[in-house]
């Protein structure tokens, strides 16, 4: 689905009007039927009680007009709070104003001193409809709009917002001082950015979005390049086995990974490789930690690797990374590894010289963030898996300025590292080389765990090993992990969901996601 920004939206918009002839207004009236819809399927039992549109000046109010004059045409009963004065509507709001006046439809106009009024009305119903502020407000919103927002709020009735809640920022999800807690929030056209990502979310509750007739060749024209993953596009995805293949047909992972201490980092990537639909998967791990993997790995193929006192791999040779890489599909580096001189020069290798897709993950990240400029120069771009933290080091940011704009910062490291991106936390942006960006809506705070992230990461090698792209690798991935976490929380609840309840949860998730009777 795609998801688009606040200037997108608005351009899309002009270019459906201006350009390929759709009135303003037509568009005005989809987007209050649409809403109306949702109202009278969701929110049936509230609107017979009485519902209340709170109205601004701009298109939003002209919006939530068309929504009452549809609900009085469905003999549902239904007035509207303006918070401003008729002559301040804009021209389109203006018209529907006016036709709801003619259905003899009452409208009760609020200043910035009658917001006692706004109460009363408040108190009569059963469900507010918040048609107050769009999406191209950036300021905070002060005055008798932050004062009626919070009342609403405070009102503990259902709200169903007008494209946006108001006072959410459409472009980063946070709220402008004040913003509607909405129940359900219906996207006009698209979801904008700020509503699938946090803490927008939050603000959103529902999201549905209604269809209001926006040109498919204005889309073209904008071409918005970030989307969000969903059930029937990851349905797509899943792979289906043929009765004559092997286990050569589904990819042999290579996993380089592991030290003292970190034994588990490694053990839960290949196992999770394998629950992914990995043929064949290799460890090559120090040599004197083998009998801890030989032990824990049963269905896994081990390499010992020369290894120092402090039992971390020391340097290979060319010709013993050309046959340790013989016949392997993907490779997976980092889970536990270490930090030190030799998974320094190990990874400057494998950037200079593999050939083969592969995932960087864990301690293979903060190696990385020794020798930046080695990135773009890979032979293959890798995919980079890093949470907050690992970023703000890659990057050189703080973790606050990561995550107060994860979606561009994932974008614009992928495209000037020429590399592939997930950057997790909740709603995991997915960003490949290609400028193109995925918001994933799965995954819970159960999932705030240890070993998490190298099951993500082997179960990307995994697809990689299957042959998948980069990107249909991390959009199925991810998904699917977040996928598992929901369906084990559900069982079991948040609180110990730990990494090896994924890992186990992978094959009847992947079954799942690919029934069309579930989708």
């Amino acid at each position: 689905m795609l998801v688009v920004t606040a200037e997108q939206m608005r351009e899309m918009d002009r270019l459906t009007i201006q350009k390929y002839g759709v009135p303003s207004l037509t568009l005005m009236e989809r987007a209050g039927e649409g809403i109306a819809q949702v109202i009278l399927e969701r929110f049936g039992r509230n609107a017979k009680k009485g519902v209340l549109v709170v109205a601004g000046k701009g298109n939003n109010g002209g919006d939530g007009f068309v929504v009452a004059r549809r609900l009085k045409k469905k003999k549902i009963a239904c007035e509207v709070a303006l918070l401003a004065r008729k002559e301040e509507l804009s021209a389109d709001a203006a018209h529907n104003f006016q036709a709801f006046e003619k259905l003899k439809g009452k409208i009760v106009e609020i200043g910035a001193n009658g917001l006692d009024r706004l109460n009363r009305r408040i108190g009569k119903h059963a469900l507010i409809v918040d048609a107050i502020l769009g999406t191209g407000i950036k300021s905070e919103v002060r005055g008798h709009f932050a004062q009626a927002i919070a009342m609403i709020n405070a009102s503990a009735l259902p709200v169903l917002a007008v494209d946006i809640p108001s006072g959410l920022d459409a472009d980063n999800g946070r709220p402008l001082g004040i913003a509607i807690w909405a129940k359900t929030t219906v996207a006009l056209g698209y979801p904008k950015l700020g509503e699938v990502i946090y803490p927008g979310v939050d603000y959103v509750g529902e999201l549905v979005v209604a269809d209001i007739g926006i040109a498919a060749e204005a889309v073209v024209e904008v071409a918005p390049k970030t989307e969000l993953l969903d059930r029937e596009m990851i349905r797509r995805l899943v792979p289906r086995r043929k009765p004559d293949s092997h286990k050569g047909t589904y990819g042999h992972v290579l996993v380089v990974a592991g030290s003292r201490g970190k034994t588990g980092a490694a053990i839960l990537a290949c196992r999770a490789a394998m629950r992914t639909g990995a043929g064949l998967v290799t460890l090559a791990a120090p040599r004197s930690l083998n009998n801890i993997f030989a032990g824990a790995l049963i269905e896994v193929m081990t390499e010992p690797l020369p290894d120092n006192a402090a039992e971390q791999m020391e340097p290979l040779s060319d010709v013993d990374w050309h046959r340790l890489l013989e016949r392997k599909n993907a490779l997976l580096f980092g889970p536990g590894i270490g930090v030190s001189d030799v998974s320094q020069n190990t990874l400057r290798w494998l950037l200079r010289n593999l050939g083969i897709p592969w995932v960087i993950d864990a301690d293979g990240l903060n190696t990385l963030a020794l020798e930046m400029d080695r990135l773009r120069h890979a032979k293959i771009p890798p995919v980079l898996t890093p949470h907050p933290g690992e970023m703000a080091r890659l990057t050189g940011k703080s973790n606050a300025a990561v995550n107060a704009d994860r979606v561009e910062v994932a974008r614009e490291f992928a495209l000037e590292h020429r590399c592939h991106v997930v950057l997790k936390g909740a709603r995991s942006v997915i960003a490949t080389a290609e400028g193109k960006v995925f918001i994933n809506p799965t995954g819970n705070p159960g999932m705030a765990s240890g070993g998490m992230g190298d099951v993500l990461a082997g179960m990307l090698a995994a697809l990689l090993g299957q042959g998948f792209s980069p990107e249909d690798a991390m959009k199925f991935g991810v998904y699917l992990h977040g996928f598992v976490g929901d369906t084990v929380a559900a069982e079991k609840g948040e609180i110990g969901l730990i990494a090896s309840d994924i890992i186990e949860g992978l094959p009847a998730g992947i079954r799942a996601l690919g029934s069309a009777e579930n989708s």
